[in-house]
């Protein structure tokens, strides 16, 4: 009789607690860092947290964000020693100079001044040739800055700083870490294209994300598919030259800006996707990626075991083809799905 009431009592609990299960899917969509964000969550209650999400978003550009005059980075780059440097600034900068080890410096969050000089920052375009670029890679290299007690130390003034190909997918992975503290088990996160996924969505389903075709199209309204892949409990970034580019006197100018020459590249590599646990590593790979070219990214993905990549490339004839790590071929979504 007493195994009896235990039982009851047991199956009490969980209806009590069943019927206390009030969560359901919540969508929010909105603008920050200079572009668009999508995120879907399963809501503990129902509870709306958009608010205080982009309250993470917002903390976020007021540590890294170039366009905000008053943000930590901002003051680094005019030199202000006054600046208090907070944990995002500290950790986004220590991943940087990790992907800037790996990569051999093709990963470079000290390319501001040539990224501005191209058009593509945070200030006015110059008239550009090549004895100006050449006056700027001085100021460039991931080598001539530290950070030593707290403090970033330049090895030059003209230094600047520029963590836009890491800051989306640091800011993903700051909305992830949110939701996790909230108890959120099952979430999208995508800002900007960059995405992070736990868990499963309402229909209870692995989260399918769309890897693009790279179609030159910088007015985003043409957008076809060249695979969909399984993401579940992971992160996946994409850099690609077929959506930041401007055409000027015949000739395609791309949002990749080669540290080490100080042009944007040109390669058969049209989009590089990187999978990590984090969407910050994967977002500064896939970057790194996109400047080394098709090769030594292969090279570098078989040595890391933590990191898995799907790229697009042109071959000899100028034919479409497609490589990814082995991992993905299991991840990719059936054609009948």
């Amino acid at each position: 009789m007493r195994v009896i009431k235990q039982i009851i009592i047991i199956l009490i609990f969980h209806l009590l607690i069943s019927c206390n299960n009030n969560s359901r899917y919540v969508s929010n969509t909105g603008f920050i860092h200079g572009t668009i964000y999508h995120i879907t969550y399963e809501s503990n209650n129902g509870i709306d947290l958009k608010s205080d999400i982009e309250k993470c978003m917002h903390d976020f550009d007021l540590s890294l964000s170039t366009y905000n005059k008053n943000s930590i980075i901002s003051k680094i780059n005019k030199n202000d020693t006054s600046v208090v440097l907070d944990c995002h600034f500290k950790t986004v900068f220590n991943k940087a100079v990790e992907v800037s080890e790996k990569t051999e410096g093709a990963f470079d969050i000290t390319v501001a001044p040539l990224v501005n000089a191209w058009g593509f920052g945070f200030e006015k375009m110059t008239n550009v040739d090549s004895i100006f670029i050449d006056s700027l890679l001085q100021f460039v290299g991931y080598r001539k800055i530290k950070l030593v007690n707290n403090k970033i130390i330049k090895r030059n003034f003209n230094i600047m700083l520029d963590a836009n190909a890491i800051a989306k997918g640091y800011s993903v992975d700051l909305v992830c870490a949110f939701l996790n503290e909230k108890g959120v088990g099952n979430y999208l996160v995508e800002i900007g294209g960059e995405i992070r996924a736990k868990g499963v969505n309402k229909n209870n389903e692995t989260w399918k994300i769309g890897i693009d075709k790279p179609i030159d199209d910088s007015t985003l309204s043409s957008r076809e598919l060249e695979d969909v892949v399984y993401l579940k409990n992971q992160a996946i970034a994409t850099s690609g030259n077929y959506r930041q580019f401007y055409i000027k006197d015949g000739v395609k100018y791309s949002h990749t800006i080669d540290p080490k020459t100080g042009f944007p590249v040109t390669h058969s590599l049209l989009s590089a996707s990187v999978f990590a646990d984090d969407c910050m590593t994967a977002d500064a790979y896939a970057t790194a990626f996109m400047v080394l070219g098709l090769e030594k990214s292969i090279a570098i993905v078989k040595k890391n075991t933590k990191l898995e990549a799907y790229f697009i490339y042109s071959d000899e004839k100028g034919e479409v083809k497609n490589y990814y790590t082995e991992r993905i071929k299991k991840m990719i979504v059936d054609s009948d799905d």
